[in-house]
């Protein structure tokens, strides 16, 4: 028998046939319910659809196995919620920032006071859909081939927009933090256009929530001194946070 949860998502596995997101609000005034209800049908497993930077898109792995931000975008919300305030509130008026991908990075969004003026450069579908929420906020979203898993876009020639911009903070996210390997992520692709922004900016800052401590992913984005700061919501082990103090990068936490 179809619940009414079912008859909610086949509605809106209808509506975007038609176009290929839904923002949260207009999903929630489309099945005259709130938007607290859309939330919950699209938790509950097995769910067609997922939520990414506020807005309604049909689930990529139905079509591609593999690793999908959609899958950690519930994970340590807490977390990634305290850390995206610090990170935040380090955005001065009129400044030119960078925003990774990954799912880190709408909490940082989300945080950032309405009434700031601010310059953002991103590469992600995600990241885009958050920062153009933001009423004073210039979006310059690097383009080319989009890939569904991590939600990224690659240029598809030698250029990028980084080759004309030099940022004043980059936010990089990272899916592990280790002490021997230093930082490190699950694709690959995310690579070229982290490095670059590294590059560009003044301030390299690493964001990553405590459970990435001690982990190492696939893909290395670099030593720890590479970057000027890491951002996370809580101090990190002896040996993680003396390596930091070893090389030079100021550490951020909510415990602080």
């Amino acid at each position: 028998m179809e619940t009414r949860r079912d008859e909610r998502i086949n509605k809106l596995e209808q509506a975007l046939r038609r176009t290929d997101k839904i923002h949260l609000k207009e999903a929630a005034k489309l099945l005259t319910v709130s938007e607290m209800t859309v939330r919950r049908d699209l938790n509950e497993q097995p769910a067609s659809l997922v939520l990414l930077g506020g807005y309604i898109v049909s689930d990529p792995k139905r079509h591609q196995p593999h690793y999908f931000v959609s899958d950690q975008q519930a994970q340590n919300v807490a977390k990634k919620r305290r850390l995206g305030a610090l990170a935040a509130a380090l955005i001065t008026p009129g400044e030119t920032v960078f925003f990774d991908c990954g799912t880190t990075m709408p909490w940082v969004i989300e945080a950032i006071d309405d009434t700031l003026a601010f310059t953002a450069i991103c590469c992600a579908m995600n990241t885009f859909l958050a920062l153009k929420e933001k009423p004073l906020c210039r979006v310059i979203l690097n383009g080319g081939e989009f890939h569904a898993d991590n939600a990224i876009f690659t240029p598809l020639g030698a250029g990028s927009v980084m080759d004309s911009l030099c940022p004043g903070k980059a936010f990089i996210s990272a899916a592990g933090i280790d002490a021997e390997q230093g930082a490190t992520c699950y694709n690959l692709n995310e690579l070229p256009m982290k490095h670059q922004a590294m590059q560009r900016a003044a301030q390299k800052i690493l964001l990553a929530d405590s459970s990435k401590f001690g982990k190492v992913l696939p893909a290395r984005i670099g030593e720890l001194n590479a970057f000027t700061m890491l951002i996370s919501d809580e101090p990190p082990p002896k040996k993680l946070g003396d390596r930091l103090a070893q090389q030079g990068v100021k550490l951020v936490s909510s415990s602080d």
